[in-house]
């Protein structure tokens, strides 16, 4: 593996060290994001902290470390799977590459609107789709709100699906996306999330795709000038434990962290439209250009996606039943 694992790992490996004399009677889990403490999501997370110290009379807390300083998404599910980290908060785009159920979610255009695409992660499908990681050592606990993804570019603005070919996105490290861009004539550029700055700076991508409290809390806003909402994907983010922490915990101490979980998503969900209402007025008042492009061109290009799903053997069934949701 990557250099960057192993001194994720080392970096873990201290702070199990150093947490030794803590309380006997505390259990303390580790849960790691990336990203910045001003982001919705990091205040979710530590509402969800709150709200399990609460229910556990102080028997169990989180400890958070946000910012990426265990690694990137994916370093650190890894580090979950071997049990270094206890928890963490990922895109449903990231949780593809290891549960491949979640890779539906990743389908451009896949809800009708966004009531339709909670009344799915809320449901029986969405259960299944967090339950399915447990085969890979990952629990999903819940969803949360993310919003709809758009593309934001430094060089040119973008008003329908012609006006991405030939740029260099940034995509997650994640199959969907990748095919999304390149379908769009882009060209894919995976990377970690905290790369992105300086490889807009530096001309090695064009552009990329992303929320508006992404947006806002990376500081990329400096550098791209254009952002295109045409809302190719609703994906959600994933709060996750590790099968080795969840598995050691009593049904009691179970019962605490998913109830403090589904309390966090109700605030997650009030910080989120907070946040965004506030970024896309900041958004302006930085001079970016807000574009409404031409949706549908992004669909029709995008359709072969959709199709293609559709004939796998074991998704095609999924995302039949998310498209009957009513």
């Amino acid at each position: 593996m990557k250099i960057s694992w192993f001194y994720s790992a080392f970096i873990v490996l201290s702070i199990l060290l150093t947490s030794c004399g803590g309380a006997k009677d505390k259990n303390t889990i580790i849960l790691a994001h990336s990203l910045p403490t001003s982001h919705p999501v990091h205040r979710a997370l530590e509402f969800l902290n709150t709200e399990l110290i609460k229910n556990s009379d102080g028997k169990m807390e989180l400890k958070i470390y946000p910012n990426g300083q265990l690694g990137s998404e994916r370093e650190v599910l890894e580090l979950i799977q071997i049990g270094s980290v206890g928890m963490t908060k990922v895109s449903a785009g990231t949780m593809a590459n290891f549960s491949p159920k979640y890779r539906v979610l990743g389908v451009p255009y896949l809800f009708k609107d966004a009531d339709h695409g909670w009344r799915v992660l809320e449901g029986e499908i969405g259960k299944e789709i967090l339950d399915s990681g447990k085969e890979y050592l990952l629990k999903g606990l819940c969803f949360y709100d993310a919003g709809s993804r758009s593309f934001y570019t430094k060089t040119k603005p973008i008003h329908s699906a012609e006006d991405v070919k030939g740029l260099k996105i940034r995509v997650m490290n994640d199959n969907m996306a990748i095919e999304m861009v390149n379908l769009l004539g882009g060209s894919a550029t995976p990377m970690s999330f905290g790369e992105l700055y300086t490889a807009l700076q530096q001309g090695v991508v064009d552009g990329a795709e992303n929320n508006a409290p992404s947006v806002v809390t990376s500081n990329h806003y400096e550098i791209c000038k254009y952002y295109s909402l045409d809302r190719h994907t609703f994906l959600p983010d994933v709060v996750v434990v590790g099968t080795q922490v969840w598995d050691k915990l009593t049904e009691e101490e179970q019962g605490w962290l998913m109830t403090a979980a589904e309390s966090s998503l109700v605030a997650e969900k009030k910080y989120w439209n907070e946040a965004v209402e506030k970024d896309m007025a900041f958004l302006r008042e930085q001079g970016v250009e807000i574009i409404e492009p031409d949706a549908e061109s992004f669909r029709v290009a995008t359709q072969p996606m959709k199709d293609r799903l559709r004939a796998d053997p074991k998704l095609g069934e999924l995302l039949e039943r998310i498209e009957n949701t009513n």
